[in-house]
């Protein structure tokens, strides 16, 4: 997958004329965009195909798909037959949950971002003990895309040592979490940025400062 500026946009809001707002703002500089449960819950799934039809981004669906193997196949199913052109899974369900998801991402020639750890201080509780084992898991299946953490970045650089310099790494946390956007790239591909832009009085000046530093 390749992304505009190196940067996703997480449009993590509950109102789809307050997406379609900021993404008008903004989409001179993106073309990728990640959106949750929160959007879609409030939303609906339409919402994938209105943010691509007006605008032609890139989704990215944040589902973190953590369930059985039938069950992951048909949440990345009906997301995929909705219109991303990408899901993100769990790694910590196991091999064969990943793979059901994986699977589905070839089927519907589509991506698939295996999340190996998380950027909040939570996960070091129980996720970053099994991070490492998660991505060796991710390379095992023949996963080209993970999520890493931009706010740990010695974890960020380890997983980025696991995985190779030929995975694509995207990376949450920049920017609110604490995140440093242009140390994030010594390690990660893109970054995520959510709250910093969309809860900015001016989204597109806090977008154009944070390519300014990264350029």
């Amino acid at each position: 997958m390749k992304i505009k500026n190196n940067i996703i946009v997480a449009l993590d809001l509950m109102d789809i004329d307050q997406v379609i707002a900021l993404c008008e703002k903004i989409k001179k500089d993106i073309d990728t965009v990640k959106i949750g449960y929160p959007l879609t819950l409030a939303c609906g799934l339409e919402t994938i195909n209105i943010i691509k039809e007006q605008f032609k981004f890139q989704v990215i669906c944040d589902y973190k798909v953590a369930d059985i193997p039938a069950t992951n196949s048909k949440i990345c199913d009906i997301t995929f037959e909705s219109g991303a052109d990408a899901i993100i899974c769990h790694g910590f369900v196991g091999s064969d949950s990943v793979e059901a998801c994986y699977n589905s991402s070839l089927e519907h020639d589509k991506e698939l971002f295996l999340l190996t750890e998380m950027s909040h201080p939570g996960a070091n509780e129980f996720l970053q003990k099994d991070a490492n084992q998660i991505a060796h898991m991710g390379l095992e299946l023949n996963i080209k895309n993970f999520v890493a953490p931009s706010t740990k970045l010695d974890r960020l650089k380890e997983i980025r040592d696991i995985v190779g310099k030929d995975k694509y790494i995207i990376s949450p946390g920049v920017g609110f979490q604490g995140g440093n956007p242009k140390d994030t790239l010594k390690y990660a591909d893109s970054l995520i940025i959510g709250r910093s832009i969309y809860e900015s009085e001016n989204p597109l000046k806090s977008l154009e400062d944070i390519l300014k530093t990264i350029s």
